[in-house]
């Protein structure tokens, strides 16, 4: 292999392996920020009921 193109190769590999870690931090991120919605959809849901047993 000639230096340019190992170089080249090199290049792409860490670009692809740069998009996979922003991708996979973007999908933690979603399902962090869906699971506290829905956390907080839950607490709201059954404090109506807790209200009406009183």
């Amino acid at each position: 292999m000639s230096l340019a193109l190992e170089t080249q190769t090199f290049t792409i590999l860490a670009l692809v392996a740069a998009g996979l870690m922003v991708l996979v931090t973007g999908g933690v991120v979603y399902l962090t920020a869906a699971e506290w919605r829905d956390r907080r959809r839950r607490k709201n849901a059954e404090e109506p009921v807790k209200r009406r047993r009183k």
